[in-house]
């Protein structure tokens, strides 16, 4: 059934507090800030992907908001109302957060936004990445990855007290993000995303879904951690491009930067566990 979007907004228990501030509207684009071209290769690769991508604009399903109403989606209620299983995995992995690495220590091209230990992961599936050892201790969280269709990448995504992840966009708009709240703490106005000019607020256990090609960033401005289940999948597209959409990411595994990713993440996982069998 289709529903106003605004009445969506206006009943926190439909979605998490979406607000619009205008001050960010020179953000509402995919402009590669932090790592523009170089050279005439560089700018020939960002033509073709710009190419690339307005295509995928052009056969999207669900049109090509920058925060999407989570009622496209069939499966979310049924993710939505596993949460507090997921919650209760997050809690038995917690107690082991300082040892978990950081983002880019798993994905070095992360160091572009974060140099400290203060955005912790643990990585439960990832393309071409070895999970196993992590998945297995969250049985209720891959069951419920399991309903996502075109799942790529999940994992525990940590902020510290305090974290700010600066503006940056995403790799490809081939794919959306959904984020479900684990762990959300007070005064929950002062942890936040901002995407284009959408200022978003988590509630727990509920989805928020979003293309992160847009330009974003990420406040933590209170004293605890915020916990989200961070899910990237296959953006909903018109046949045959769903098709292609698909194949091309599952190319992904073939990657230089993500078969550094699984080896780095195999590495931590089999001695993290070793150690504490």
């Amino acid at each position: 059934m289709n529903r106003d979007p605004a009445a969506a907004l206006a009943h926190p228990q439909a979605s998490p507090a979406v607000t619009v501030d205008h001050a960010f509207d020179h953000y509402c684009d995919r402009t590669h800030r932090l790592t523009p071209p170089r050279g005439p290769w560089g700018r020939f690769l960002l033509w073709l992907k710009r190419r690339l991508e307005s295509s995928v604009v052009r056969h999207s399903l669900h049109g090509d908001p920058v925060v999407y109403d989570a009622r496209h989606f069939d499966w979310v209620p049924a993710v939505e109302s596993d949460w507090h299983k997921v919650r209760a995995e997050l809690d038995a992995v917690m107690v082991h957060r300082d040892h978990m690495p950081s983002f880019q220590d798993i994905l070095k091209e992360v160091d572009v936004i974060q140099c400290d230990d203060d955005w912790k992961t643990f990585f439960l599936a990832g393309i071409g990445m070895d999970c196993s050892a992590n998945a297995a201790r969250c049985p209720e969280t891959m069951r419920c990855l399991a309903r996502i269709p075109g799942m790529t990448t999940a994992f525990f995504s940590i902020l510290s007290p305090g974290k700010h992840i600066p503006p940056h966009r995403g790799a490809y708009n081939g794919l959306l993000r959904l984020h479900l709240a684990l762990q959300v703490p007070e005064p929950r106005e002062q942890v936040r995303i901002r995407i284009g000019n959408r200022i978003c607020r988590w509630q727990e256990g509920r989805a928020l879904i979003f293309d992160d090609t847009f330009n974003h960033e990420v406040w933590n401005d209170t004293p605890g951690y915020r916990v989200v289940l961070f899910v990237d999948f296959a953006r909903p597209l018109r046949q045959p491009w769903d098709w292609f959409n698909r194949r091309f990411l599952g190319m992904g595994t073939f990657a230089p930067f993500l078969r550094e990713a699984n080896r780095r993440q195999r590495q931590w996982q089999l001695g993290f566990w070793k150690n504490r069998a």
